[in-house]
C-alpha cells in the first residue's frame, strides 16, 4: 500500500512538473510572438543605430576638440561595427522573451498580442491589461540588466582604436588624458 501511494505521488509530481514546463514553454512561445507583433526587433535596431550615432558624434567631437583632426571613416566604421555586433538583436531576443514570460501571465501576453494586432480588449480583461502595462518598469529594468550582462561593450576597443590612430598620426595621450 505504501509503495502504491509512493508510486502514485511520484506520478502526480511528474505530471505536475510536465504541466508546469508545458505552460512555461507556451508562455515563452507567446512572448516570442509578442516580440514579433510589437516590432521589438526593429525598435531595438533603431535604438542601436541612434546609440552608435551618438557614440560616434561624441568620440569625433572629443578628438576634434583635443587634436583639431577628424576621425577618419575607417575608424568610425570600426567603432560602429563593434556596436552593431555587440548589440545585435539575435543576442538578446531569447532573453527578452524569457523576461516577458517571467513578468507577464499568459493571459496578459495574449492581451498585449491582441493589442498590437489592433484587437479590442474585452471589458472583463481591462484590469489584466492595466496590470500588464504596470509591469513595464520591471521588464525594462530586467531588459537593461540583460543587455549590460550579455554585451561585452565596445568602450575598451574604441579607446584602443582611437589611441592607435592618434599614435600613428604622431599624437599621444598624456597622463591627464589630454592629447599632445
Amino acid at each position: 500500500m505504501i509503495n502504491a501511494r509512493s508510486t502514485l505521488m511520484s506520478a502526480i509530481v511528474t505530471f505536475s512538473l510536465w504541466l508546469s514546463c508545458a505552460a512555461s514553454a507556451d508562455s515563452l512561445q507567446s512572448a516570442k510572438i509578442l516580440l514579433k507583433v510589437s516590432n521589438s526587433a526593429q525598435q531595438f535596431s533603431e535604438q542601436t543605430k541612434n546609440h552608435i550615432t551618438d557614440v560616434l558624434r561624441t568620440y569625433s567631437s572629443i578628438v576634434a576638440m583635443e587634436t583639431g583632426i577628424e576621425l577618419p571613416i575607417t575608424i568610425r566604421s570600426a567603432i560602429a561595427d563593434c556596436y552593431s555586433r555587440a548589440y545585435d538583436w539575435s543576442k538578446f531576443e531569447g532573453g527578452f522573451a524569457d523576461i516577458l514570460s517571467q513578468h507577464l501571465s499568459g493571459i496578459q501576453i495574449d492581451l498585449l498580442i491582441g493589442f498590437y494586432r489592433n484587437e479590442s480588449i474585452p471589458p472583463a480583461q481591462i484590469e489584466n491589461f492595466k496590470n500588464a502595462i504596470g509591469s513595464a518598469g520591471a521588464i525594462a529594468k530586467n531588459s537593461a540588466d540583460l543587455i549590460y550582462k550579455t554585451s561585452p561593450g565596445c568602450v575598451k576597443q574604441d579607446a584602443q582604436i582611437i589611441i592607435g590612430y592618434l599614435s600613428d598620426a604622431g599624437l599621444k595621450a598624456s597622463h591627464h588624458g589630454r592629447i599632445e
